[in-house]
C-alpha cells in the first residue's frame, strides 16, 4: 500500500510542479457514492459554528529579562485545526500550546499570531501568507501550517492543493521564515463517518498528505504527519479526544497534536541538540527517497520529513524522523517554572 501511495503522491506532486490540477484519485461512480455518504455523515457530525478563541499575544513573559533579545515570532496558518476551533479557552488552542512549549524550551518570550481561518482550503493560504509578510519588520521566525482536510471534502484537485501549499511555503522561506506543515489529517478517523466513506476518506486524505510532504519539503519546509490526528489515541479514545461536534479535536486532542508538532518546531529553530537530528535506526528512521518517506509518514501520525541536504540542493532524498513527543507546559514543569510560562489567558485576555 505504501508503495502505491508513494507513486500516487509522486504523480500529484509532479502535476503540481508543472501546473497541472486535474489528477483525480477516484472514478466518477465512486465520487457519486462518496457525495451521498458525505451528506449522511454531515447530518450526524453537524460541525461547529463557534469562532475559535483568540490566543494571540506574548507567552513566557518571565523569560524577557534573561533572554536578552527580541521575542521569537510564531505564526499559525491554515484551517480550523490550526485556529483551534472546538475549544473555548485560548490556552487550549494549538497556537497557545505551541507558543507556551516553545517559550519553555527556548527560555525566551514568544509572540503568537494566528491567521488561520475555519473552513479554509489551500487557496486561502495566499491571503494568509500576505498578512504575515505585510510588515517586513514583523515577519515570523517560524510558521506552522495545518491544511488539507477541507480540500478533500470540497474535492479540490490534489495537484492544485499541493501547488498552493508549495507556493505558500516558498514565499515564507524566501523571507527567511522557517515552515512546519502539519499535513492533511486522516479523515477516516472521524467517528460518525461510515463505510464505504471511511475507507475512501482515509485513502484520499493520506494520498494528499503524502503529496503535500513532497511539495513542502522541496520548497524548504518540514512536515509532520497529522495522520489519524497524531496518534492512535484518536481512534482508541474518540469520546475523549474529539470535541462535541465529533469532528474537531477536543482540548485533549489539540494537546496530543501539539505534543507531536513541538519537537519539529524546536528542531527547525535549532533548539534541539544536534544529536537529535541524526536518524535512529532503533526507531526505524533514516534517509529515504522522498516519495517513500512521504508515504510512510502519511500512514503514521507524528512522523517528520525534512530535506536531507541543505536547502537549495534539490534531490530525491529526505530524512524521516519519529521524534519523541515532548510534554507541554505546565504539566511537565516544576511549580516555579510553571508560573513563568504564561500566555494570553492571563497576560492579554485575563483569567478564564
Amino acid at each position: 500500500m505504501s508503495m502505491s501511495r508513494a507513486r500516487v503522491a509522486r504523480r500529484i506532486a509532479a502535476a503540481a510542479a508543472y501546473g497541472g490540477g486535474g489528477i483525480g484519485l477516484l472514478g466518477g461512480a465512486t465520487v457519486g457514492l462518496l457525495m451521498t455518504e458525505v451528506q449522511l455523515a454531515r447530518r450526524v457530525v453537524g460541525g461547529s459554528g463557534d469562532l475559535p478563541p483568540n490566543a494571540d499575544g506574548r507567552y513566557g513573559l518571565a523569560f524577557a529579562r534573561q533572554a536578552g533579545h527580541r521575542p521569537l515570532r510564531l505564526a499559525l496558518a491554515g484551517d480550523s485545526t490550526a485556529a483551534g476551533q472546538g475549544v473555548h479557552r485560548p490556552r487550549q488552542t494549538p497556537g497557545a500550546l505551541l507558543a507556551s512549549g516553545l517559550a519553555a524550551v527556548a527560555e525566551c518570550p514568544v509572540d503568537l499570531r494566528t491567521v488561520a481561518l475555519p473552513g479554509a482550503q489551500s487557496d486561502d493560504l495566499e491571503r494568509q501568507v500576505a498578512l504575515l509578510l505585510a510588515d517586513s519588520s514583523l515577519v515570523p521566525d517560524v510558521c506552522v501550517i495545518m491544511i488539507g482536510a477541507n480540500d478533500v471534502t470540497h474535492r479540490m484537485p490534489p495537484a492544485r492543493s499541493v501547488r498552493l501549499l508549495a507556493d505558500a511555503v516558498r514565499r515564507l522561506r524566501e523571507k527567511n521564515c522557517q515552515v512546519v506543515v502539519g499535513t492533511c489529517p486522516d479523515l477516516g478517523t472521524i467517528e460518525p463517518v461510515y463505510q464505504p466513506l471511511r475507507w475512501v476518506a482515509r485513502r484520499m486524505s493520506r494520498q494528499l498528505a503524502a503529496a503535500q510532504t513532497i511539495g513542502a519539503v522541496e520548497q524548504g519546509g518540514r512536515t509532520v504527519s497529522l495522520g489519524d490526528l497524531l496518534g492512535p489515541e484518536f481512534e482508541a479514545n474518540p469520546r475523549e479526544l474529539f470535541g462535541p461536534d465529533n469532528y474537531h479535536p477536543s482540548a485533549e486532542g489539540y494537546a496530543t497534536a501539539a505534543m507531536a508538532v513541538l519537537p519539529t518546531l524546536c528542531a527547525v529553530l535549532g533548539l534541539w541538540p544536534a544529536a537529535e537530528d541524526r536518524p535512529d535506526a532503533s526507531r526505524h528512521e533514516g534517509i529515504l527517497p522522498v516519495a517513500e518517506a512521504a508515504a510512510q509518514a502519511a500512514a503514521e501520525g507524528g512522523t517528520e520529513v525534512a530535506a536531507a541536504a541543505p536547502v537549495g540542493i534539490r534531490g530525491p532524498w529526505v530524512l524521516l524522523k519519529r521524534r519523541r513527543r515532548r510534554r507541554l507546559p505546565p504539566s511537565d514543569l516544576p511549580g516555579a517554572a510553571r508560573a513563568r510560562v504564561r500566555g494570553p489567558d492571563s497576560t492579554v485576555h485575563g483569567p478564564d
